[in-house]
């Protein structure tokens, strides 16, 4: 980190352990990106006087090239959320799945979701547990029942669009899973 680390306690929560956490948390932080610049860590402790049930607030901001990420943590009922270490477990787990998502970003390196082939059903061979998808390109891809995801080979119908993945099988191209798009399932 360029600049010092800032913590902030509120509401008389200051303890030598936590700071201690903090610092070892934020420290951390250097091994998944290299140019954090500034990393500040507010602490709350609910103005409440009774010892239990008080929720514990905590908010990150970390300063990096370009932008600043934010994570705050400060759930209404979430009673984990009494005890401050827990909170500032979550609030740093957050802040570092975050982190690493804007380092994959800078590096170019974003996972890329592969849209899955779609098509009709062009023929149904149900004795022989199979049918063939006619793909929007012309191609003509084989599906086994085991394909058709949730069991629902029986209710297929040619014409009925579907999505899947494809493979190379023992005779050319098959599809490995098969979704139908657009029909309602009830709910078993």
């Amino acid at each position: 980190m360029e600049q010092p680390l800032q913590i902030t306690f509120r509401n008389d929560l200051h303890s030598e352990a936590l700071e201690a956490d903090i610092r070892e948390k934020a420290a951390k932080l250097d091994q998944f990106y290299e140019k954090v610049m500034a990393c500040r860590v507010m602490v709350e402790a609910p103005h409440n006087h009774h010892h239990q049930g008080n929720l514990y607030h905590v908010r990150i901001d970390l300063t990096v090239p370009g932008s600043e990420l934010v994570v705050k943590r400060a759930p209404k009922e979430h009673h984990a959320h009494e005890d401050p270490y827990v909170v500032l477990r979550d609030a740093f787990d957050a802040m570092r799945r975050k982190l690493q998502d804007y380092a994959r970003k800078q590096r170019g390196k974003v996972k890329v979701h592969e849209i899955p082939a779609h098509g009709k059903i062009s023929e149904m061979t149900p004795w022989k547990d199979c049918g063939r998808i006619q793909t929007s390109d012309g191609n003509d891809i084989y599906f086994h029942r085991n394909s058709v995801v949730d069991g629902d080979f029986d209710s297929l119908e040619i014409g009925d669009e579907v999505s899947f993945s494809e493979e190379l099988g023992e005779e050319g191209l098959q599809a490995s899973t098969v979704h139908i798009v657009g029909k309602q399932h009830p709910v078993g």
